[in-house]
């Protein structure tokens, strides 16, 4: 909410009307400037920007529609009420073609004149603040980065958002599926209609059908009352099927005849409801390897990849990091109202060195902590959270610095470090899981690591056992 006092011009040459209108507004606490003519009116409202303007509709330089026209071509978002003392049907359906907001009759009723303003300015509010929340949305749910990879892909949802066919977005957990999904969403036709998203992974076998169906009152126990199913919900919008590669059989069955058809029925009726609705489907595993296995259906393969998009891994686009890191410090120091931190061209090449299991979602939780937590306005190395910040060469120095040593114990203490480092990386720095991996006592691997100083910074004062703790 804007939460500033409105500001009302009033342009009239009915010097009684410019001198009421401008006495009970200021009284309420509005700033009011007025004009007695259509020139010096439109000179005002360039000047002033107000936002709210009454406007006569016979004025002695000009005709009030002719003024109306140009009040708007100077600033669209302007609101203006049309006022006569002559008023008829013809003139206010023009002024109203014309933009106006409202049209009034003389002698002016204040208290109608009061609402108008009143409802006026809450409207404006309402629609500054929509659209800050737009713009949030959309940077939200923005795709970052400068790789071919994304550039693609960018170039895919852009000529796909307006269309209505089907897509099967693929990729790792963690790469942006669902933000893929919503930004195609955003730059659809549909995008002022729901925008609905069910886990296929997360919801029971036996509820997945009244999830997506719906259901009536009756039809299994526990169904007192009718239920509308996602299908219905994303009438005219989008329907996103997260993990569709998880679905039954039986399902899938039903799932292909509803997008076949574009009918569905509720569980436990006969009626078949007819739905618009733009499916955008998401797995993370191998579709056509699940096809072999059996436990999915050729056919709906077929229905819902008429466009593929993939996601690569962000291993795989590591020169997006950078930009990706710098978006989500911004955004969140905006959320939690602090200040914004730059991070170290230095701890950038730390965070291009590590693997990313967890792909930008990791990121992302990782550059949120930091917004957070870190006090100082640059993000360094020491800043990044194990095991990330135990990364400190590239893997040819890596190797090349084993062949420094002088002797056999210290290139063997070298390769020890080198390799631990890497296991622990890849094990995202569980002890427990990386000892068992190497063939080792968990204690042991433990002292290895404060040998090799491979300890978190911020564990260093901390006990063995507490230690191990917190790591796992």
């Amino acid at each position: 909410m804007t939460n500033l006092p409105g500001k009302i011009l009033v342009i009239d040459d009915e010097k009684d009307i410019c001198t009421t209108l401008s006495g009970i507004l200021s009284d309420e606490g509005y700033k009011v400037i007025t004009a007695n003519s259509a020139e010096s009116g439109l000179k005002l409202a360039k000047r002033e920007l107000p936002d709210v303007c009454f406007l006569d509709v016979w004025l002695p330089d000009s005709d009030g529609t002719e003024t109306l026209e140009k009040l708007k071509a100077l600033n669209s978002d302007l609101y203006v009420i049309m006022m006569s003392g002559h008023a008829n049907i013809e003139t206010a359906v023009k002024c109203t073609r014309l933009g106006a907001t409202d049209f009034i009759e003389k002698p002016l009723s204040l208290e109608k004149v009061l609402l108008n303003v009143q409802n006026i300015l809450h409207l404006k509010d309402l629609k500054f603040e929509n659209q800050n929340l737009k713009n949030r949305v959309e940077k939200k749910y923005t795709l970052l980065g400068s790789s071919q990879a994304l550039k693609d892909i960018i170039s895919t949802v852009e000529m796909v958002a307006n269309k209505n066919t089907t897509i099967l977005i693929t990729g790792e957990n963690g790469t942006g599926k669902e933000n893929v999904a919503r930004l195609i969403h955003q730059k659809s036709n549909r995008c002022s209609k729901p925008f609905v998203a069910i886990n296929c992974a997360a919801i029971p076998d036996e509820l997945i059908e009244s999830e997506l169906f719906g259901y009536e009152k009756g039809a299994f126990t526990g169904a007192h009352s009718s239920k509308r199913g996602k299908f219905e919900l994303a009438h005219n919008g989008t329907l996103f099927l997260d993990e569709i590669g998880d679905m039954s059989l039986k399902t899938q069955s039903k799932l292909l005849r509803a997008l076949q058809e574009q009918k569905i029925e509720r569980v436990g009726s006969d009626e078949t409801i007819s739905v618009d609705t733009r499916i955008i489907a998401a797995t993370n595993k191998n579709l056509e390897e699940e096809i072999k296995k059996g436990t999915f259906r050729e056919d709906l393969y077929y229905r819902i990849n008429v466009i593929p998009i993939h996601l690569p891994p962000l291993r795989q686009r590591k020169e997006d990091i950078e930009l990706i890191s710098s978006h989500y410090l911004s955004l969140f120091s905006a959320e939690n109202s602090i200040k914004n931190k730059v991070i170290s061209s230095s701890a950038i090449q730390i965070l291009k060195t590590y693997s990313w299991p967890g792909n930008v979602r990791e990121l992302k939780n990782i550059m949120e902590r930091l917004s957070i937590m870190v006090k100082a306005d640059f993000i360094e190395p020491q800043h990044l959270p194990f095991p990330i910040n135990s990364i400190k060469f590239e893997k040819n120095e890596e190797f090349e610095n084993l062949f420094t040593s002088i002797d056999f114990r210290e290139a063997r203490a070298k390769f020890e470090r080198v390799f631990i480092l890497k296991k622990l990386e890849e094990f995202d720095g569980n002890v427990t899981r990386t000892a068992d991996a190497m063939g080792m006592e968990r204690s042991h691997l433990y002292r290895k690591m404060r040998q090799f100083e491979l300890v978190p910074e911020n564990e260093k004062n901390n006990d063995e056992e507490k230690l191990n703790e917190n790591i796992n």
